[in-house]
């Protein structure tokens, strides 16, 4: 793993890329810490607030129909620098919203800039593992999973010094924004055009059922982010400095997870990785449900961290190269899914919290992890014996 991440900082548009991907969870790291007081502030209920949460996954649809015609008109590269700043912006005034229109608007304009976002950085990834003939997908990702971990657990240490979340936004997506801006050479290397043939295409049911497997694993990671805080505060009455730490947990899982994912993959194979990832993220969401102290249901978070560290890598990669389809196209027919249940989720889990309790809107991720298992083991795309040979001839490369 050392040698795969020395490697990796060597490449600088490569870091320079990977960095954009913790961009998105150290931002997103801050909202999570946030939410509960933007709940209290702005007066909502949980069925409320799962509604309005609502509004990111009708922008990530919006970027989704977008998706082909602008990336056949504007480069990766340049998107990727100007999306990523705007997403800055976007944040601070999320967080620091005076009223619930101006939530609202932000919290639609962030699904769909955070959509386009995605897929110019997952397409870019793509397209420089074929120039340089190997693998930075599962590092890249990675590197997402390290910025959630380093945001959570920076928030928690802000809010034992009294840093109000409005203030943490500040603050770090003014670093973020000098830092990206400091990148913009390596991130303008990038200037494919990628055109698309017919639009988006109907996709097979094979590749429905890994959408669906997407769209699980995300909903988790969603469900995660957004109810962990609120579910350690309210349900388990944690002190504040502790509310943070579930989804601190549940990133420093993943992120070690995805950081070792090649030679995880090269070891068990894919399908194998993606039900054993399933069938952990259900026990870890029934360990949180049925936990009665707070370290247990970090713990139950950590595990379904791990559960989905690899899972995702697998499934983006898969996407990138989907016969008779460009890269946008794949990433949109399989990622809406995954996008969808990572903003939707999280409403479902209000509107089901609303009714009865927050546990048991928690409990609807053990069964749909438990599917997601399911369909991975009757899905014929995965193909342990193709992806094992890959990874082999990539451990060559790299070691």
């Amino acid at each position: 793993m050392i040698k795969n991440i020395g490697s990796f900082i060597k490449n600088k548009p490569a870091l320079a890329v990977g960095f954009l991907f913790a961009t998105s969870s150290l931002l997103f790291g801050t909202w999570v810490a946030a939410i509960p007081g933007i709940k209290q502030r702005l007066n909502f209920t949980d069925g409320s607030l799962g509604l309005s949460l609502l509004l990111s996954p009708l922008g990530a649809i919006t970027g989704m129909l977008l998706s082909t015609r602008i990336f056949s008109k504007i480069p990766v590269g340049r998107w990727m620098l100007n999306g990523y700043r705007v997403l800055c912006l976007l944040m601070i005034l999320q967080i620091n919203s005076v009223n619930r229109p101006m939530f609202w608007l932000c919290l639609y304009l962030y699904g769909l800039c955070s959509f386009l976002n995605g897929v110019s950085s997952n397409a870019t990834v793509n397209l420089m593992e074929k120039k340089a003939d190997r693998l930075f997908m599962s590092t890249c990702h990675g590197m997402y999973s390290l910025g959630g971990a380093v945001s959570a657990g920076l928030a928690a240490l802000l809010i034992s010094f009294h840093v109000i979340a409005g203030w943490q936004i500040v603050l770090i997506a003014t670093i973020i924004f000098t830092i990206i801006t400091a990148n913009q050479k390596q991130l303008l290397v990038h200037q494919e055009i990628i055109h698309s043939r017919s639009g988006i295409k109907l996709p097979s049911p094979a590749i429905l059922g890994i959408s669906f497997i997407c769209m699980v694993t995300f909903m988790a990671e969603g469900c995660v982010a957004d109810w962990s805080a609120i579910y350690l505060k309210e349900s388990l009455n944690a002190p504040k400095a502790m509310i943070s730490l579930g989804y601190a947990g549940f990133s420093i899982a993943m992120t070690l997870g995805r950081l070792n994912g090649d030679s995880l993959i090269a070891a068990i194979g894919n399908k194998k990785i993606v039900i054993a990832g399933c069938l952990l993220s259900a026990l870890g969401f029934t360990i949180v449900v049925l936990a009665s102290v707070v370290p247990a249901a970090i713990t139950g978070y950590i595990l379904i961290g791990c559960g989905s560290s690899c899972i995702i890598p697998v499934l983006f990669s898969a996407a990138a190269n989907i016969p008779g389809t460009s890269t946008v196209e794949g990433f949109a027919m399989v990622t809406t899914g995954g996008l969808i249940g990572f903003l939707a989720g999280p409403s479902l889990i209000g509107f089901i919290s609303e009714k009865s309790n927050l546990s048991k809107g928690l409990s609807l991720l053990i069964v749909m992890a438990l599917l997601a298992a399911i369909v991975a083991w009757k899905n014929r795309f995965f193909t342990d014996k193709k992806v094992k040979a890959a990874a082999l001839e990539y451990d060559e490369q790299i070691y």
